[in-house]
C-alpha cells in the first residue's frame, strides 16, 4: 500500500469539485480511531476530520471535551495517517488554546505534523461575543478562530468551519474559508446522542442550513457548504437536506463513528446469541 497525505489545498479542492461535478455529495466522515477512518476510506469518504472529542465517542460517552485538546489531537495523527492510503487528514484545532498564543506557531504544529487541512473545533461559534467583552479582550474570543482561517488561508493551507449561526458564517466566509459547515447542534440518535424532543425537526434543520448557506455565499461565492449534526445522522435523512437545501454535501461525526458502531456491534452480538446450536438442543432433549 502506498501512502500518499502531501496533499495540496489545490488538489483537497478539486477532489470536491470532482465529486459535485458526477452528482455525488461530499462526505466527511470524523475519525478518532484507525478502525474507523480505515472503513471510511474504504466507503469513499472525501476527506477525514480529526477531533478530540471524538475520544469521547469512542468511549461510549456523548461527545465531550477531554484533556487538551490540541495536545490530545496532535496525539491521533499517527494512528489515523498509518491505516489510511489517499484520503486527506483534517484536523480540529481549538483556536483559544492559551498555551499557544502565535497563530502561526499552533498552525505550524498540526502542519509539520502532516495534517491537510483544519477545522474550528472546538470553538466558540455559538458564544459570539462583542469587542469589549472578557474573551475578545484578552484575544481568546471568536475572532481567533476567523484570524486563523484567514491565516491557513494566505499560505494555502486547505480550511473547514463550523458555522452556528449567520453571524459566524458571514465572519468565517469574509475570512476566505474553503468550505462551510452549517452546524445544526448536537446529533441525535444512538445511545448517547441528543434527545429528538426538542431537537430541531428536518424542515427546521434545512431552514437553519439554507440560512447559512446563503449569507456564505453572499460573503464568499466560492465556499462550498455542507451540513452537520441536529437531525442528520443517517442517511435517508441527508436525502432531506439535500431535496430542502443548496448544501452539497454532509461532515458526519456521531452519525459516521458512534452510531454505526452502536448499531452494528449490538446487531453482531445479538445474531451470534440467537445462533440455534441443533447438537446442544438434541441433548436437552434426550435428558
Amino acid at each position: 500500500m502506498t501512502l500518499d497525505h502531501s496533499f495540496t489545498r489545490t488538489e483537497i479542492l478539486d477532489r470536491l469539485h470532482a465529486s459535485i461535478a458526477a452528482g455525488k455529495p461530499i462526505v466527511g466522515a470524523g475519525c478518532s480511531a484507525g478502525i474507523v477512518a480505515k472503513a471510511a476510506e474504504l466507503g469513499g469518504a472525501d476527506f477525514l476530520v480529526v477531533y478530540s472529542t471524538g475520544r469521547s465517542r469512542i468511549m461510549g460517552l456523548p461527545t465531550t471535551q477531554i484533556g487538551h485538546s490540541n495536545t490530545v489531537t496532535l496525539e491521533m495523527f499517527d494512528e489515523i495517517e498509518n491505516v489510511v492510503s489517499n484520503t486527506p487528514i483534517i484536523v480540529g484545532i481549538e483556536a483559544q488554546d492559551p498555551t499557544c498564543l502565535s497563530l502561526q506557531r499552533l498552525l505550524d504544529k498540526f502542519r509539520n505534523r502532516g495534517f491537510n487541512g483544519l477545522i474550528n473545533f472546538p470553538g466558540l461559534g455559538q458564544q459570539l461575543e462583542p469587542r469589549g467583552t472578557m474573551r475578545e479582550d484578552v484575544g481568546l474570543g471568536f475572532s481567533r478562530e476567523v484570524d486563523l482561517i484567514r491565516l491557513a488561508r494566505s499560505q494555502d493551507f486547505f480550511t473547514t468551519a463550523y458555522a452556528y449561526n449567520v453571524e459566524a458564517a458571514r465572519r468565517l466566509a469574509a475570512g476566505g474559508v474553503d468550505v462551510q459547515i452549517a452546524h445544526v447542534g448536537w446529533t441525535t440518535g444512538g445511545l448517547a446522542g441528543r434527545s429528538t424532543s426538542g431537537a430541531p425537526s428536518l424542515e427546521q434543520a434545512a431552514e437553519h442550513v439554507q440560512a447559512i448557506i446563503e449569507v456564505t455565499k453572499r460573503e464568499n461565492p466560492d465556499c462550498i457548504c455542507l451540513a452537520h449534526g441536529g437531525p442528520y445522522d443517517v442517511p435517508e435523512n441527508t436525502e432531506a437536506l439535500y431535496k430542502m437545501t443548496d448544501a452539497v454535501g454532509f461532515v458526519g461525526a456521531s452519525s459516521i463513528e458512534r452510531i454505526p458502531i452502536e448499531r452494528a456491534v449490538r446487531d453482531a452480538v445479538a445474531s451470534f446469541k440467537s445462533a440455534p446450536m441443533p447438537r446442544l438442543q438434541k441433548v436437552g432433549a434426550a435428558v
